[in-house]
């Protein structure tokens, strides 16, 4: 059981960090050269495609209908929902702050858990939560729009938003992973958020000028590159590596790793150019790591 732990735990790791460059690959796609939908669409079709073809290879247990239909509807709106709310978020903030709103997913985690697994609320764990919530509250009020964010807003309040959506799939597929295998897992859940992607991109229209400008002839090499990592690392194999920790680890552990996105999407976009540090940035950093402290604290107590 050590070794599956380290191999979670090392899962994870990779997993995090591919997540942290992830928000800067996006930031510079979004919406330049693609619009938030279509990237939405673009990645889970690719994922589901992608495990599809990985299940060719990879024998695991039959499951039943209902399992079935119930991966189906989890990507349709857990995985879709944390995805269009994430990359319309990055579209109009910055890396920086999409990451800060990220890890919050422990508190969610562990609200949810209160309302709906009737896990007990303690004194540490009020005040790790009143800590989180201040300052994301921090980042929220005082975060300007400029010409790194143009919403700044807006795009806080669906990063905020698309926090919560991961949580939640981060609860229910720990639950599911228990009884069905990996792959099965990822490929029936990408399916269903492919299937939400295509039939609101069809309603909605495309936009994606990096498509449009290739097909006259003009080839744009770095968002294309940029797209291709983006498609093979932080959504192919990233999402290969998050189960193998979800399945291994405590839910409150794996949503723990977020700080990795924090770290890595901090470093790259200062030194990228793709945010400017501030104070209040850095206090609003300060609260929820300590806020997420004070709630694995109380958990390891209890």
């Amino acid at each position: 059981m050590k070794d599956k732990k380290l191999e979670a735990n090392l899962s994870l790791v990779g997993s995090r960090i591919l997540a942290g460059l992830n928000m800067n690959a996006l930031k510079y796609l979004l919406p330049v050269w693609m619009g938030a939908l279509t990237g939405v669409t673009v990645r889970c079709t690719f994922a589901a495609v992608a495990f599809w073809v990985t299940g060719w290879f990879v024998k695991e247990a039959p499951i039943t209908r209902r399992q079935r239909i119930g991966l189906l509807c989890l990507g349709a709106f857990g995985m879709y929902g944390f995805m269009f709310c994430y990359l319309l978020g990055i579209s109009k903030t910055t890396p920086v702050s999409s990451a800060i709103f990220n890890s919050l997913q422990p508190i969610w985690v562990f609200l949810i858990s209160v309302f709906f697994l009737h896990e007990r609320a303690t004194l540490m764990k009020i005040i790790g939560i009143s800590l989180g919530f201040g300052g994301a509250l921090l980042c929220i009020l005082t975060q300007g729009s400029n010409d790194l964010a143009h919403d700044a807003l807006t795009g806080n309040m669906l990063c905020l938003l698309s926090s919560v959506f991961f949580a939640i799939y981060l609860i229910l597929s720990k639950k599911l992973l228990e009884e069905i295998g990996l792959v099965t897992v990822m490929k029936y859940v990408f399916g269903g958020a492919a299937l939400s992607g295509l039939v609101i991109s069809t309603i909605f229209g495309w936009d994606a000028p990096l498509f449009t400008d290739a097909t006259h002839g003009m080839w744009h090499w770095m968002p294309w590159l940029i797209l291709t990592f983006i498609l093979i690392f932080p959504t192919y194999l990233s999402y290969w590596l998050m189960p193998i920790g979800l399945k291994y680890l405590k839910t409150t552990v794996v949503a723990m790793y977020g700080y990795l996105i924090l770290i890595v999407t901090s470093v790259v976009s200062y030194i990228a150019g793709q945010d400017r540090f501030t104070w209040e940035q850095g206090v609003a950093i300060g609260m929820i790591c300590l806020s997420v402290y004070f709630v694995e604290v109380a958990e390891r107590r209890r």
